[in-house]
């Protein structure tokens, strides 16, 4: 049974902003992550632009430069992430998932899933920092599971002079559609509203895809919902009623969202409020209903219903405010409470 003050779980910005904090300041902490730094990044399509300006993305009082001044893509805030890693001599547990978290004698009680096996830590305080996306949002809808059909856009060649079907009104629909028309695919996009909502959509994003819609370049249709998926073809269905029709596709990108995993939360007690599901916690300290729970990053949002407003350059602001909170009172469970 390893021990340590303060356990970080997850390993995205805000949870390596933290681990930099932590290092600066003499805190004893212990970092894990279930995949590699920066997972959700990673599964950003290939060249993504970041809406977010460079200098509010950057870490740790550390600057991102580009050659061109302009939006930071995805593998240039990974290549950042590495960096900020490596400078400040970052040990983080990746590939490291934090299966179980419990109240036990004087804090927490940790039991991981690593390579090597099952690993069991004891810490004081924890700070859930593990973001807001890590499954898809399921239509339940037949043919979901097929292999054309995929809930993550990663590179529009793949789709090049293939008839593709992208389900989705949001950024990452309109952002796929675009891309993969400009990349040779015949895109057609489905959306069960009438039009896109410019509060979610980036801006430089919504006149393309309305000249491309304009000019029939990407087949548009509004209030329309898939039905069932088939082999080549997809079988839609109107929020309107309308007779059901079947269109041609090769893939399908059922780009509808995504949810947190609120497994950790649930286990150490946290409540959860309202239909996404966001922790409770005070703003001041960042910590929840529960003593020596911390919560950090993109983790406060829950699952987001629709519109996505916690970003990370909204959620700098927790490091200090989690730091403040344990310098100025550690906070431990007295011995026996809760002992599990």
């Amino acid at each position: 049974m390893r021990t340590h003050q303060v356990a970080i779980i997850g390993a995205g910005p805000i949870g390596l902003e933290l681990a930099v904090a932590f290092k600066q300041f003499g805190i004893d902490y212990i970092q894990f992550d279930a995949g590699q730094i920066g997972t959700t990044i990673a599964w950003y399509p290939i060249e993504m632009l970041f809406h977010s300006s460079s200098d509010r993305l950057g870490l740790a009082g550390v600057p991102i430069q580009t050659a061109t001044q302009q939006k930071i893509t995805r593998e240039e805030y990974l290549a950042y992430l590495r960096a900020i890693v490596m400078q400040f001599g970052l040990e983080i547990r990746s590939y490291e998932r934090v299966v179980t978290a419990s109240r036990a004698r004087g804090g927490f009680e940790l039991v991981t899933q690593a390579i090597d096996g099952e690993h069991r830590y004891r810490v004081e305080q924890v700070i859930i920092a593990i973001g807001a996306f890590h499954a898809p949002r399921m239509l339940d809808i037949p043919g979901e599971e097929l292999p054309h059909v995929s809930h993550y856009f990663h590179d529009p060649h793949t789709y090049f002079q293939k008839k593709l079907l992208i389900v989705g009104g949001r950024n990452s629909s309109v952002e796929a559609a675009v891309r993969c028309q400009r990349a040779g695919a015949d895109v057609t996009l489905s959306y069960r509203r009438d039009d896109f909502d410019p509060k979610v959509v980036k801006f430089w994003l919504l006149p393309e895809v309305r000249a491309l819609i304009r000019d029939n370049r990407i087949r548009y249709l509004p209030r329309t919902v898939p039905l069932e998926i088939r082999n080549g073809t997809v079988l839609m269905g109107s929020v309107d009623d309308d007779p059901p029709f079947e269109i041609d596709a090769d893939f399908v990108l059922l780009l509808t969202g995504y949810r947190q995993d609120s497994t950790l939360f649930d286990q150490l007690g946290v409540e959860l409020r309202g239909d996404d599901r966001q922790p409770v916690y005070d703003p001041e300290t960042m910590e929840t209903n529960v003593p020596g729970v911390f919560v950090a990053g993109t983790a406060v949002a829950g699952t987001p219903p629709r519109k996505v407003t916690v970003i990370v350059e909204t959620c700098h602001v927790h490091v200090p405010r989690i730091v403040a909170a344990i310098q100025g009172a550690r906070v431990a469970l007295p011995d026996g409470a809760l002992d599990e």
